[in-house]
């Protein structure tokens, strides 16, 4: 039978009374229609309810659509996690643009080359970051329209790089701007960039229906009732915060806006604003764990603390546990619009062994409901290794929340969707009941932080130094960070170089959490044919000690 000839397919069209596009657009829009005086943002004075934050919204889209956005031009931001970042989500795409949410942490030529590739079309960008921007628009060939955010509540005295100011644009912009979902939901919504492991990094594209599901996906994985109070911790760069921006429209949750990751300031707005969720990396946990017992405030109820990157040991889960956190493991990628796979803890785990415990906790889990397929494959045969819990191969994803590809790189995208399955470049194995557990990591990135860190990238920089003969870069554990760099390095004959030196020499190159914190000197292990061993370094990583 023919398509079309089947009862069930005959005059049965898509018409707009049974098919719109999936966006999370729609989110707020029914947030605000549903909920227009419940209070949306909390930035320290500053409070929005559902209906101003819909209104600045569709200002924004306005303001934009009138300096020529339209359906692909590209929105950068430069923002820490302020309301104009959550505005940004929302107003960018209802102009039709693609929001470019840029890494604070970066340095100015890595900034220049997003801002080229991009092709950034306009740029707001906090009066904060205003010097390393300013050297990034210079080492840039994009010459964007520029608008400076001076933020009300805490303002900063960073020079104005444009002539328009973003609370003065958006007075301009008309609250009641008519926006409409995309046309198509395979629609590119945002754009962010991986670490670059080979050289430059690659801009990961996300599309409205990507968004819409993992946005709803976390309000089920994260067990979200209505109206939550999120405090963000984590970057709203970071993979669009994980498409958290999107999710708290769903139901109608405050997004509770943090500046600077500051102790005293978090648990502060846990204690004034009742915050029930928050995610971050384990430097949250740590920095959380850390703080003086005179900045402690007793907490109104159990927080709800989604942490990724390596799996946090079992003595500073007990620690969460006992000052009234409750921590769930996830793991994902840029290209899978970050959280796509769940460490879903089954009740009957609680009453096992400390030991026993750990071990499930270090587990990265399974999927979330938005994807469709999570395996560990051998990358050449694609079949899937068994299911024992020691089988290497590769972690592969497949679904609506795997990205559309990597912006103007074919040849990458078609490398990194052979088989018909995302290759993610982690290698791990399957246990007998399905969870995955990562091994390594097959790009040799560090996690520290949060961020992802190039081993390579950090290796080039060694090998400028005149000293250096030979460098390797692997991740060392770190209780506060998860891991940073630690680099060993073996000396041309007769050269010398202090750990000191070397260590400045990186930060004067590098985004400072990019430069390793220890650097050890000795011959590096090698193969027959001159490989540096790098998993022999990884072991002595391990067990360095380094002394206080």
């Amino acid at each position: 039978m023919r398509a079309g000839d089947s009862p069930f397919d005959r005059d049965l069209d898509k018409t707009p009374a049974n098919y719109t596009p999936l966006s999370p657009l729609s989110f707020l829009a029914r947030a605000a229609d549903v909920f227009p005086e419940r209070l949306a943002v909390v930035h320290g004075s500053q409070r929005l309810t559902y209906a101003e934050f819909y209104g600045r919204s569709r200002r924004l889209a306005s303001v934009l659509a009138g300096l020529g956005i339209g359906r692909n031009d590209t929105v950068s931001v430069m923002l820490s996690n302020v309301p104009p970042m959550l505005e940004a989500h929302y107003g960018v795409p209802m102009a039709g643009g693609v929001l470019h949410a840029l890494n604070t942490r970066l340095d100015a030529a890595i900034l220049a080359f997003q801002l080229d590739h991009a092709d950034s079309k306009v740029l707001i960008t906090d009066r904060e970051f205003a010097p390393v921007m300013k050297q990034a628009l210079a080492l840039a060939k994009v010459r964007p329209v520029i608008i400076d955010y001076s933020d009300p509540v805490f303002p900063q005295d960073g020079e104005r790089l444009g002539s328009l100011d973003y609370e003065e644009m958006l007075a301009t912009g008309d609250p009641d701007f008519r926006w409409s979902l995309p046309s198509d939901e395979w629609d590119a919504i945002a754009l962010n960039y991986t670490s670059g492991t080979t050289g430059n990094p690659k801009g990961v594209v996300y599309h409205h229906r990507g968004a819409y599901l993992l946005a709803q996906a976390n309000i089920l994985t994260a067990s979200m009732g209505r109206h939550p109070v999120y405090l963000w911790t984590l970057p709203m760069f970071h993979c669009n915060g994980w498409c958290f921006p999107w999710s708290l429209s769903v139901v109608a949750g405050t997004h509770v806006c943090l500046r600077w990751v500051r102790a005293k300031a978090i648990w502060d707005l846990m204690a004034d604003e009742g915050v029930t969720h928050l995610c971050g990396a384990p430097i949250i946990m740590s920095t959380l764990l850390g703080t003086p017992e005179s900045d402690k405030r007793p907490l109104p109820r159990v927080v709800e603390f989604f942490t990724a990157a390596a799996p946090p040991p079992e003595s500073v889960l007990a620690a969460m546990q006992a000052a009234g956190f409750n921590v769930t493991h996830l793991y994902g990628l840029t290209e899978v619009y970050g959280p796509a796979v769940v460490n879903d803890w089954k009740g009957e785990w609680d009453a096992l062994a400390p030991e026993s415990r750990a071990a499930l906790k270090a587990r990265q889990g399974v999927r979330y409901v938005a994807l469709d397929g999570l395996t560990v494959m051998d990358p050449v045969s694609m079949t899937e290794v068994p299911r024992d819990g020691q089988t290497m191969g590769e972690v592969m994803f497949r679904g609506n929340v795997v990205m559309k590809g990597y912006l103007k790189n074919a040849a990458a995208t078609a490398e990194a969707f052979a088989g018909g399955w995302f290759h993610s470049g982690d290698l791990g194995v399957i246990h007998p009941d399905g969870y995955i557990q990562l091994k390594d990591r097959s790009k040799d990135i560090i996690i520290s932080g949060g961020e992802n860190i190039s081993s390579i990238e950090v290796e080039d920089v060694l090998y400028k130094h005149p000293a250096v003969q030979a460098a390797a870069v692997v991740a060392r554990p770190d209780e506060k960070w998860g891991e940073t760099p630690c680099a060993f390095v073996e000396l041309k004959s007769g050269a010398s170089v202090t750990e000191a030196e070397l260590i400045a020499f990186c930060r004067q190159r590098l985004a400072h959490f990019k430069a390793p914190r220890v650097i050890v000197f000795e011959d590096l292990p090698k193969t027959s044919t001159g490989k540096i061993q790098k998993f022999a370094l990884r072991d002595r990583a391990r067990a360095l000690q380094v002394p206080g």
